[in-house]
């Protein structure tokens, strides 16, 4: 959805800065009717700018404070067997297909070192995978956020 306004993209920004802000504190800050901020995400949530109900959890929260990238080299004739398996491991937090050399690339979350190895196993070992490489994020620098993209016009 490319046909935001700048009310729009002022709502986004505020969720950006704190995701749980209820419709009313948003419309108070933004100076705007409760009614408009309301109608608004409805129509974003509708599109799919904003998923339903979705508040983002750290996986430290969960007991999960290891993050990792793991790179997957796999057999192209069991990608779809590869990528449903990757879906079952709890651990598996994302999955892309990127350009390049690398056939997948995922986000990962252990409780520890050797939690990370035992996850790391688990890919590995699943249908079509032929190889792996894993790098630990040692420290979060930039979190997630769009209000840059949002401040784009």
């Amino acid at each position: 959805m490319n046909d935001l306004d700048a009310t729009d993209r002022r709502i986004l920004a505020a969720l950006d800065e704190d995701g749980r802000m209820p419709t009313a504190m948003i419309a108070m800050r933004l100076g705007l009717a409760r009614g408009t901020v309301q109608t608004r995400l409805e129509k974003l949530r509708e599109s799919g700018m904003l998923r339903a109900h979705s508040s983002r959890v750290t996986p430290a929260a969960l007991g999960r404070p290891v993050a990792a990238s793991v790179q997957v080299e796999l057999d192209q004739h069991q990608i779809s067997e590869a990528i449903a398996a990757l879906a079952s491991i709890p651990e598996v937090l994302e999955c892309f297909a990127p350009a390049g050399n690398t056939d997948l690339l995922l986000r990962v979350v252990a409780k520890d070192p050797d939690d990370l190895y035992r996850v790391s196993e688990e890919i590995r070992l699943c249908p079509g995978i032929n190889r792996t490489s894993t790098s630990l994020f040692l420290r979060e620098v930039i979190p997630y956020r769009v209000t840059g993209l949002l401040n784009e016009a």
